[in-house]
């Protein structure tokens, strides 16, 4: 069965599944590998759960005629997530960066769709198999498709760009994540720039932040830019008002009052605003867009619980966001701040340095009740209280119960630190 033959097989068929507890009738069955799985022995429960098709790539497994045997699985869910990108008259803004990404796409999307029929990546599906099937959720009326790309290594960008072929690009930062894959900085600046890279090389345009140094730098002799700033007039300028808590901003003379936290989040309410006059939404729609979205999935949260008021940004962290963290929960007007903080993951030999820095900012930045928590942190030199584990922290928490106040957690996704609500109690 040649590709095109399997597209045609999809319109017919256009829902796609990898998990066999997941199947829904008439869906298309794709036998992927993992490291402790092999899809391919699942294609025959998936065909009688419902399925209309399996595709496998190991011919032992072909039980039926309904199992389509290619070279590749998922060669074959990439390579048919471009062909059909390609046969749909659909704008695919792509973005990507080391901080802020699955927000700047959800405010990217709540402002578009006022106007458009859009599709965006669910959730932070965004690697080699979360873009070919965000690319498959296209159909015939969807008129702008918001794509998300995430990176722990050099190359993955530019692939993942050459499968979704974006007509637009953002990058929201160039930040201290994943610093183990990226090799550095350096090599995460050169990574997340593959966006860009692909853009140029293909006359497309791109969405700049005009205020990053590293943006500038890289596009200052490319034509197809489209940018925000806070001071360069050369683009479409937005006012910084306030984070305290809430951002505040001010387009044409009119204030957004969000309900997302941290200054920080600043730039990504600037793309979508950005993004919504580029596309010709009403700023009326613009503002109503921004100023109803609430974060959600422990990103930036605010939540009040017996008494405590909690900043839950625990859906992962690295040295950049912990550090934006931080200096904006200095910044807030909150009394008794306590600050609740797990270990940062994938940062290879730079771990301990990173992990030292944080400590030794918080100190400098005057916080006084801080609990360190995991095998990292666990090494640092302070004064701050350090666990090594998060039943370590509960132990504590439960002999010593904290006073009502503001907390900020935060940490990598695998501390999953969002439990420390089950026992915040006065």
């Amino acid at each position: 069965m040649t590709l095109e033959e399997l597209h045609q097989l999809f319109l017919a068929h256009p829902t796609i599944c990898t998990d066999t507890r997941k199947i829904t009738k008439n869906c298309i069955f794709f036998a992927l590998k993992g490291q402790n799985f092999n899809g391919n022995a699942f294609a025959e429960e998936a065909l009688k759960k419902g399925a209309a098709y399996a595709i496998i790539d190991e011919e032992e497994h072909k039980t039926s005629v309904n199992c389509l045997v290619f070279d590749n699985v998922l060669e074959t869910l990439q390579q048919l997530a471009s062909l059909h990108r390609n046969k749909n008259k659909v704008k695919v803004i792509a973005l990507t960066g080391s901080n802020g990404k699955t927000t700047t796409k959800e405010l990217i999307n709540k402002v578009l769709s006022k106007k458009y029929n859009t599709i965006a990546t669910i959730g932070n599906l965004n690697n080699h198999i979360g873009v070919p099937l965000t690319l498959l959720s296209i159909n015939e009326n969807t008129e702008i498709a918001i794509v998300e790309m995430g990176a722990n290594h050099k190359q993955e960008i530019s692939f993942l760009s050459k499968i979704a072929q974006p007509d637009f690009g953002y990058i929201t930062n160039f930040g201290k994540a994943h610093l183990e894959g990226f090799g550095g900085i350096e090599g995460v600046i050169e990574g997340k720039s593959e966006l860009y890279d692909h853009l140029i090389s293909n006359d497309k345009h791109v969405f700049m932040n005009g205020d990053d140094d590293v943006q500038q730098e890289k596009l200052k002799s490319y034509i197809k830019k489209i940018g925000f700033s806070t001071k360069d007039h050369q683009y479409y300028n937005i006012s910084f008002i306030e984070a305290n808590p809430f951002v505040v901003l001010e387009v044409e003379g009119h204030q957004i009052k969000t309900q997302l936290i941290g200054k920080y989040n600043f730039p990504n309410c600037c793309a979508a605003v950005l993004m919504g006059k580029y596309f010709n939404v009403p700023l009326s729609d613009i503002k109503t867009a921004l100023e109803s979205y609430v974060p959600q999935n422990n990103r930036s949260q605010i939540i009040d619980k017996n008494g405590f008021q909690i900043i839950l940004d625990a859906y992962n962290a690295n040295p950049s966001s912990t550090k934006a963290a931080l200096e904006n929960f200095k910044n807030m007007t909150a009394q008794e701040k306590t600050l609740i903080l797990g270990d940062m993951f994938e940062l290879g030999k730079d771990a301990a340095k990173e992990h030292q820095a944080i400590a030794d900012l918080a100190k400098k930045l005057g916080f006084t009740n801080v609990f360190l928590v995991g095998e990292i942190f666990f090494q640092v030199q302070t004064p701050f209280k350090k666990l090594k584990s998060f039943n370590d922290l509960r132990s504590e928490l439960e002999h010593s119960p904290l006073k009502k106040g503001t907390f900020l957690i935060k940490g990598s996704r695998g501390m999953a630190l969002e439990r420390t609500l089950d026992f915040l109690k006065v």
